[in-house]
């Protein structure tokens, strides 16, 4: 598969083509993932949040029509304020536009972001101004398979050298994550 790198429209980036969507929300289905947030994920991207000390972590699965945090740490109070004051609510819908983990799907492997402003092809990306999104770490779920189920990811609103380490951190559990989904759905057992 190749890997087409986006084109710029505006200052939106577009995402890089998905051909393997249909075959991932069939897969995702028959998993019974992507379709509610899970406590189980939840205290997964918490914990993962925890690890790389980012307020933001996020277990990513690409559907129709966008993307889902089927498992989201997101602060209760959100570090960024716009202009007039309001802040941001980092939902668990977001469109596939933003953010970074399609490119992760699609790349089929990390993707390590220490300054989004240093990337153009990520610079303009919404979550840079909607949420003041500047760092990200992420890294694809692939399940025995071959087939690319999502990420997992953490995010900070400050630049920030995430170094080897916390690729390692964030790949390790990716791969755990998918040992866990993957004898969830052989033992009929909840994650």
């Amino acid at each position: 598969m190749s890997y087409d790198p986006p084109r710029p429209v505006g200052r939106l980036l577009l995402t890089p083509e998905d051909r393997e969507a249909p075959a991932r929300v069939r897969r995702l289905r028959r998993l019974g993932l992507a379709e509610r947030p899970d406590p189980a994920l939840d205290a997964f991207a918490a914990h993962l949040a925890g690890l790389v000390e980012a307020p933001y972590a996020m277990v990513n699965f690409l559907v129709e029509g966008g993307q889902f945090f089927a498992g989201l740490r997101a602060p209760e109070i959100p570090p960024v304020r716009h202009a007039d004051g309001t802040a941001p609510e980092f939902g668990r819908i977001q469109p596939r536009d933003h953010g970074f983990c399609p490119h992760v799907v699609v790349r089929r492997k990390a993707l390590v972001l220490e300054d989004v402003r240093d990337y153009p092809r990520f610079a303009g990306n919404a979550v840079v101004d909607g949420y003041g999104i500047l760092a990200y770490l992420g890294a694809p779920l692939i399940d025995s398979t071959g087939m690319v189920l999502g990420t997992v990811s953490a995010a900070d609103v400050r630049p920030r050298t995430w170094g080897r380490t916390g690729l390692e951190t964030v790949k390790s559990s990716a791969a755990d994550l998918v040992r866990r989904i993957e004898r969830s759905a052989e033992d009929g057992l909840p994650l």
